[in-house]
């Protein structure tokens, strides 16, 4: 473990974690950083995360009884209370390239649901933040009007998604500068997400459920007829629920894992592989990586059997149905020196390719997600609250340690996250390593891996999926988890994914 003092930040861009480990080095603790760096991921990794999107934060606080009191905090996406006709509606398909392979999203002003991110961040500000929101949001407010630097993975993904954000002049005009799309090294400014950043956490979150920026965001989708009302933004209101608990055992002992519950469908999913996998086959090598592809087969062929029920695969009842929706996402983890610990995955769709107006930001294109509607689109109810298959989560070991995680990566989150906890966990490799380490992920008996194993898991691996495709290396496809761990002893370590442009700082 590496050293540090006030805490750790793990990310999908430097920028979010140099605003998450700023607020640590003054002082905050863990849910103010995530909120700073929450703020400042709209700003630099835009099309993963925006003011008009949502998502979920697995909170441990550092005050918990013995046992652990872990909530999560539901602010994704909630389906508009009024359903247009079909016909009446503006909802468009585009198609991207991922140089691969085409993939059709879609998007319009009858793609966006009622967004919770800004109602998740006051909500988590006022059960848990120590600094004043306008504080939390002065890197982000800095970096919007300044500019940010665009990465390497910020402009390959403004190239796949290049169809969505020139879907309009006025997204082209901000996105476009010159007519491309931003590449790496190039800055991209945006002072009006800047002042809308500003405003919100100067006035607080009125402004934004019933204020100018809602009445900007209700008018943007009823004059391009969207389902969307005025009336969805003031009502909306953040879930708080109790994690899905499940267990990891280990020979000295067992590590207790909390997961994003029903009606979110990750964390489901990660707990009956988790059930499945006998104990026994955890140890490094050939045995722990077929053990771990039949789990993943076995709990995918049993999920796909009843894709509307989480709760049948945890043997629940009464679950709420919902399928799970997001593509385009985003994580941070930060544990802070009292032992705080927050996970957060954010997600906006790709944005539904109309900016707000003012604002600098899309809208989600949540109700355009086909893992949403299996059965064809707009076959959503009317106010249901919408699933997903992100699962941000806390970790607490045998010794006292604690492990925040999550991952970006669509349906590969379930993988990504299982694989990362049983390297660490289970196999105890250093957190960089675990998360390093080469992936498999399978659906519908298809496999693919990163084809960095070695020759005797690969020929099994192969052998045993014979319908199968090799990544030559390490790859975004494959998800990103960003975690960080306190240990006992109180020293720090923090991993950012490379597969997604990840950074973390200890501080």
């Amino acid at each position: 473990m590496r050293g540090g003092r006030r805490g750790a930040i793990a990310a999908g861009h430097p920028l979010t974690a140099e605003a998450g480990a700023e607020v640590l080095a003054e002082g905050g603790n863990a849910f103010d950083a995530a909120i700073a760096a929450l703020w400042m991921a709209c700003v630099c990794e835009p099309v993963l995360a925006s003011p008009g999107g949502g998502g979920f934060l697995t909170a441990l606080p550092a005050d918990h009884a013995p046992g652990g009191r872990v909530r999560v905090f539901d602010f994704f996406p909630v389906a508009p209370s009024r359903k247009r006709p079909g016909d009446e509606v503006e909802f468009a398909e585009v198609t991207v390239d991922f140089g691969t392979a085409l993939q059709a999203f879609h998007v319009g002003a009858g793609a966006s649901a009622a967004p919770g991110f800004m109602s998740g961040l006051f909500a988590v500000h006022e059960a848990f933040g120590s600094l004043p929101m306008r504080r939390l949001a002065e890197p982000a407010v800095a970096a919007a009007r300044a500019g940010v630097t665009i990465t390497d993975l910020q402009a390959y993904l403004f190239q796949v998604v290049e169809p969505i954000y020139r879907w309009t002049d006025d997204a082209e005009a901000l996105f476009a500068v010159g007519g491309k799309m931003p590449a790496s090294g190039t800055v991209l400014r945006n002072p009006d997400l800047g002042e809308v950043i500003e405003a919100v956490s100067r006035e607080g979150l009125r402004i934004a459920t019933e204020g100018e920026i809602a009445t900007a965001m209700a008018e943007v989708c009823d004059r391009h007829d969207g389902h969307l009302s005025f009336a969805d933004l003031k009502a909306y209101e953040v879930a708080l629920r109790d994690p899905l608990e499940t267990a990891i055992r280990t020979p000295d002992g067992a590590y207790r894992v909390h997961l994003n519950p029903p009606p979110a469908l990750g964390g489901a999913l990660v707990a009956a592989m988790l059930a499945d996998l006998d104990p026994h086959e955890t140890r490094r090598g050939t045995a722990d990586q077929i053990a771990r592809a039949r789990t993943i087969d076995a709990v995918d062929r049993f999920w796909r059997e009843a894709p509307t029920d989480p709760g049948r695969l945890i043997g629940s009842k009464g679950q709420r149905p919902s399928q799970a929706a997001s593509r385009g996402t985003t994580h941070v983890s930060v544990i802070d020196a009292d032992g705080n610990a927050a996970a957060v995955t954010v997600s906006n769709g790709e944005g539904n390719g109309r900016l707000v107006p003012g604002c600098g930001f899309m809208l989600n294109n949540i109700l355009g997600e086909e893992d949403l509607n299996p059965d064809g689109f707009g076959r959503w109810k009317p106010g249901s609250r919408l699933g997903s298959m992100m699962t941000p989560g806390i970790a607490t070991g045998p010794d006292g340690g604690v492990i925040a995680f999550g991952s970006g990566g669509s349906n590969r989150i379930r993988t990504a996250i299982l694989q990362a906890l049983l390297n660490r966990c289970a196999v105890d490799m250093r957190l960089f390593e675990a998360i390093e380490a080469p992936r498999i992920h399978i659906e519908r008996g298809h496999l693919d891996f990163e084809d960095l194993f070695s020759a005797g898991d690969r020929e099994q691996l192969t052998a045993a999926f014979p319908d199968h495709r090799a990544w030559p290396d390490r790859n975004l496809y494959f998800g990103g988890v960003h975690a960080v761990e306190r240990n006992a002893k109180g020293q720090f370590d923090a991993a950012g994914d490379p597969r997604r442009g990840g950074a973390s700082v200890i501080v």
